[in-house]
């Protein structure tokens, strides 16, 4: 700065003042990540407790020593994935179905063109809670679900342990 015009200097220190004071407020100011949440609440049992939010992406994840292991944050992802490179056997036919969808007292699991002496019929919640197992009973078989409250449930058909198909149901 030059000292031959004092009402310059008093003008060009003032902007100088003025750009560190704004650049000092906008740093403090910002902030890296806002999540805005649908809901939340706590949750308590004999292990103990834990608060969560709705709405937030799981960041981190920590294991126990014991292989036991806790997800920092709510939505954990659900992935779907579909095997393309498997050709369909040409010679096996095969059908299943269940029916009515949506129910309220009972499913019906129909088979045909299978042997049914080792099917099972394994019904769990949409959280993967084993409710009940059904053993087959010939080409038509019924599930109780009147027991079950309403939800959206699935129904894994086994063969002698080996996951045939699933089916999703409603209860109403």
């Amino acid at each position: 700065m030059s000292n031959n015009n004092p009402k310059k200097n008093v003008i060009m220190i003032k902007l100088l003042l003025s750009l560190f004071l704004l650049s000092v407020i906008s740093i403090n100011s910002s902030q890296a990540q806002q999540t805005i949440t649908a809901s939340g609440g706590e949750a308590s049992g004999n292990g103990g407790s834990s608060s969560y939010t709705v709405g937030q992406t799981v960041y981190s994840t920590d294991e126990g020593s014991n292989g036991n292991s806790i997800s920092q944050g709510v939505q954990q992802p659900y992935e779907i994935s579909v095997v393309t490179g498997i050709i369909p056997a040409k010679d096996i036919n095969l059908s299943f179905s269940a029916y009515p969808n949506p129910t309220t007292n009972y499913l019906t699991i129909k088979v045909e063109n299978y042997e049914t002496s080792n099917l099972q019929y394994v019904v769990y919640d949409i959280n993967g809670k084993l409710l009940q197992k059904v053993k087959a009973r010939g080409i038509e078989t019924k599930i109780e679900t009147n027991k079950l409250v309403p939800a959206i449930y699935f129904v894994k058909v086994l063969d002698d342990k080996k996951e045939i198909k699933i089916f999703k149901f409603i209860k109403n």
